[in-house]
């Protein structure tokens, strides 16, 4: 991967050049490691949004999603009604797409099946850590009634969580996810 000089000198992948946003997000967030099933779940939710959207669109409607879905805590999620799928329909804040709406609902709910089955939704996911693309995570979510979570999705999550390092070698953030990755204890089933 290429990467490109920031305005601060510091070298980063190449698509923080696309948009100021980006070198933020990319500096603190993409690449490390995250054991926290609600981040993760958020994670799977806001990938599944940006399908056929730019991530910059998301970005910076994060906090919107955050509001409009609970903070992402898939147990209250997994109890919207009908009622709150027009409610989010109607939030301009958010992606009004109800395909997505109504997969985040659902999948909220295979998150506390696959949470009772596994014991933490971590534990299932980082099973699949290291993969070079998400076809085999991609697969064992659909095999669990997930919606939204092609293999393009789904390895864009497992880039951001940091279950593989795709930093550029060269990028200022490479070592340091590297370093992270390394000192991560990857979950385990209780």
């Amino acid at each position: 991967m290429r990467t490109v000089v920031g305005t601060d000198g510091k070298r980063r992948c190449h698509w923080c050049s696309a948009t100021p946003e980006y070198v933020a997000y990319h500096d603190h967030d993409w690449g490390f490691p995250v054991d926290d099933d609600r981040r993760l779940f958020e994670k799977l939710c806001l990938e599944g949004f940006q399908s056929g959207l730019s991530w910059r669109t998301i970005l910076a409607k994060r906090d919107n999603f955050r509001a409009a879905f609970r903070d992402f805590n898939f147990d209250k999620v997994a109890r919207f009604t009908a009622r709150d799928v027009q409610r989010l329909l109607q939030d301009a804040g958010i992606v009004r797409h109800r395909g997505k709406i109504e997969a985040v609902i659902d999948n909220a709910r295979r998150a506390r099946e696959l949470v009772k089955a596994e014991g933490s939704l971590a534990a299932f996911l980082w099973k699949f850590a290291g993969e070079k693309d998400g076809e085999a995570l991609s697969k064992a979510l659909k095999k669990r009634g997930w919606r939204f979570v092609g293999p393009t999705t789904v390895y864009a999550f497992m880039q951001a969580m940091g279950m593989v390092n795709d930093h550029a070698a060269s990028c200022i953030m490479f070592d340091k996810a590297e370093k992270a990755r390394k000192r991560f204890r990857q979950p385990e089933v209780p």
